[in-house]
């Protein structure tokens, strides 16, 4: 009986062992999952550009603080108006979870996108006209290599004469970029997708925990 009893002793404390390995694994997993930052993907080159109010904007004005990129252009009919909402989405969702991040839609067809258009545009989305969701336009050129060459996505004309409605001038990407405080790309989202939103929230809270 008593050799029965010592054994049971030891499996229980087995047990007891194997049971503390798991929740501290558990833990240290979670501890893991939460400190997770989003890796460094790139970097955003130096620009200038024209903000909606007229006032010229560039990457030394977005230093210090993490920021999102979107990609869009007045006269697009169909994905533009999609994401200028999911923006507006993730300006509310900022602001609730008191997120630090300024917004930055770049218009990619700046020829008829002058400061004035993009101000009427940016009445549907961002009414209240707040300083930390910018609308910028630009030079064409400029605006097409820092697309390309800087946040590494793509952008292009259709060719002339093809016929297209003004909605489907331009082919662009449907990406949110997330750019930290010293300007260096941490992640890509599908802007249309519904999950995108959450998913940056949780990089950019990553980004900014301590």
């Amino acid at each position: 009986m008593q050799t029965r009893s010592v054994e049971r002793a030891v499996w229980l404390g087995l047990i007891a062992v194997v049971a503390v390995v798991v929740l501290v694994g558990l833990w240290s997993l979670r501890g893991r999952m939460r400190g997770h930052r989003p890796p460094v993907l790139g970097a955003v080159p130096p620009f200038s550009l024209v903000e909606r109010s007229g006032r010229p904007v560039s990457r030394a004005d977005l230093a210090g603080s993490p920021w999102i990129a979107d990609f869009i252009f007045t006269r697009c009919s169909g994905t533009c108006p999609a994401l200028s909402a999911r923006m507006g989405e993730l300006r509310r969702k900022l602001r609730d979870q008191h997120l630090q991040a300024r917004l930055v839609s770049f218009s990619v067809d700046p020829s008829h996108d002058t400061p004035e258009v993009l101000r009427e545009y940016a009445t549907r989305f961002a009414p209240d006209d707040g300083d930390d969701w910018w609308f910028v336009t630009g030079d064409r050129e400029a605006l097409y290599q820092l697309v390309g060459e800087g946040f590494r996505l793509s952008v292009a004309e259709a060719s002339p004469g093809a016929g297209e409605s003004p909605g489907e001038l331009i082919t662009h990407s449907d990406r949110f970029v997330l750019v930290d405080g010293e300007g260096r790309i941490r992640g890509y989202y599908h802007g249309v997708d519904a999950d995108a939103v959450p998913a940056l929230l949780r990089d950019l809270d990553a980004l900014q925990a301590r």
